[in-house]
């Protein structure tokens, strides 16, 4: 979804010249993962997506003036005018990746911050900005780029339909929208791991096993137009904020664009090839290549429109296609989390994840041999609901709070898995004690939003609007230190 576009209409002709195409590039695709042709190394990948604020804590949308300032390529431009994204370049994590990865991302963050303080700027790192309100949701909120003007128009071809957003939590929401800026108030962490085709699906498989834990214990998004409602939010809202189906659609059982899955997978063809038969194309984009003609002499295909037309399918986890160096690799991007709240933080989740991905593949008798995928189904949308004080199913346990869980059993594991990457004692130890200390402590991102924001609005008497107005000035300030969530204090 990176790639530029400029077309804003399409015909009959681009849509079935479209399909055709895209059907090719499966047809190449399979033949690509029959004659074995991709590399095999594991690397690891970083990508960061933050909010523009004021010196009020009020969003700002000012993400070209910022990107201007900033002048570093690792920064790019992000769906709303108060977003922005970082990305990293890949490592491997037996070669001091995590740390080499929390090294370059506090520098840049803190450089970038300061360029940013030049044009009355401050960079946050939050699942949901707190102080966002229905003002913010307009066409004016669209970043410049016209690739999300055409995303923008083709969704709500799509719907034929204003969205809505109904959400119930601790409290309720309900709204319209008639452009998808309400998809701008979603930024998330994602982290990227390479791996060889044969271990694809276990790997997608031990992804989507472990979703709920990650969000259950990350979760950061627990206010939304100054309503409470789930502790990390942001899921519910980017299911809604990008669903082209209208209610009769819905009911017919088709399937959403932002979705979780319905089953395990054996292939990663699995998921493309549900991608080309089930959704229609937004950008039914062609170019010029003829992937057959590039493979049969040895070089390797784009796979354009079958990489552009699975940019616009929001999988929780997401495969991808890319090519590097000339040579084609696969890589799950895993989408769960939400930014923030800090970088030791975002470090301590990606720990989690390599190593318990790593262990779980491993296995000899896989978890997700042993549980439906409705259980962790279930469990992803509990653990975004409840947060850290979720529980969850798991095989051989049955319901167990998920910080039980995680001390018991999961830690363990993330620490075996991340020496199966060969990641540094020191190393993992440090990042996985703060998911240790964030399970007794019982306090994450959402967690401290919320106790904030009450003790605010008890002992202060001030209303809910300028209680998150102070509480996200308050979680700058220990952004900033890098201090992990946990030992915030809520007063």
């Amino acid at each position: 979804m990176g790639k530029d576009v400029e077309q804003v209409e399409f015909s009959r002709a681009d849509r079935q010249r479209f399909r055709q195409k895209v059907r090719l590039c499966l047809d190449v695709f399979a033949q690509m993962l029959s004659e074995s042709r991709f590399e095999t190394g594991a690397t690891a990948g970083l990508e960061i997506e933050l909010n523009l604020v004021d010196d009020a804590g009020d969003p700002t949308m000012r993400n070209a003036a910022v990107l201007a300032a900033i002048a570093d390529p690792a920064f790019q431009t992000e769906l709303g005018q108060f977003n922005i994204e970082i990305n990293l370049p890949p490592r491997k994590l037996n070669t001091g990746g995590l740390a080499t990865f929390e090294e370059e991302v506090r520098a840049s963050l803190n450089a970038a911050e300061e360029h940013a303080n030049t044009v009355d700027a401050h960079i946050l790192m939050i699942g949901i900005l707190p102080t966002l309100r229905h003002k913010h949701m307009s066409w004016a909120t669209l970043s410049a780029n016209p690739r999300y003007k055409v995303l923008n128009e083709q969704i709500f071809a799509a719907r034929g339909e204003d969205l809505e957003i109904n959400i119930s939590g601790v409290e309720r929401l309900v709204t319209t929208a008639d452009t998808i800026a309400p998809e701008s108030a979603c930024t998330s962490v994602q982290y990227h791991l390479q791996v060889a085709p044969e271990m694809f699906d276990r790997y997608w498989n031990a992804s989507q096993a472990i979703a709920s834990i990650q969000v259950a214990l990350g979760a950061n998004s627990p206010y939304l137009f100054g309503k409470q409602l789930w502790a990390e939010t942001r899921i519910a809202l980017f299911e809604q904020a990008t669903d082209t189906r209208p209610d009769e659609l819905k009911a017919q059982g088709v399937r959403p664009r932002v979705w979780f899955g319905d089953r395990w997978i054996t292939s990663i063809f699995d998921l493309f090839e549900e991608n080309v038969r089930y959704y229609s194309a937004l950008l039914p984009l062609c170019d010029e290549e003829d992937p057959a003609e590039m493979l049969a002499r040895g070089d390797t295909p784009e796979l354009g429109e079958l990489r552009l037309h699975n940019g616009t399918i929001y999988r929780w986890n997401r495969p991808i296609y890319d090519i590097a160096r000339g040579r084609p690799h696969l890589r799950v991007e895993n989408r769960v989390l939400p930014a923030g709240p800090t970088v030791i933080d975002t470090l301590a989740n990606g720990a989690l994840y390599y190593g318990l991905v790593r262990a779980l593949a491993d296995q000899d008798r896989p978890v997700w041999t042993q549980m439906s995928f409705s259980a962790a189904k279930d469990n992803f949308h509990a653990a975004s609901r409840d947060g850290i004080d979720a529980k969850v199913y798991w095989p051989g346990i049955g319901e167990v709070p998920v910080t039980e869980l995680v001390l018991r059993k999961l830690l363990p594991l993330a620490h075996e898995g991340l020496a199966g990457w060969a990641v540094a004692p020191d190393e993992r130890d440090r990042l996985l004690a703060v998911i240790e200390q964030r399970c007794i402590s019982g306090r994450n991102g959402a967690s401290w939003q919320v106790d904030t924001v009450r003790r605010l609005e008890e002992t202060t008497g001030v209303n809910r609007e300028q209680a998150l107005r102070e509480m996200t000035r308050r979680y700058a300030t220990h952004m900033h230190s890098n201090e992990p969530v946990h030992s915030w204090p809520a007063v």
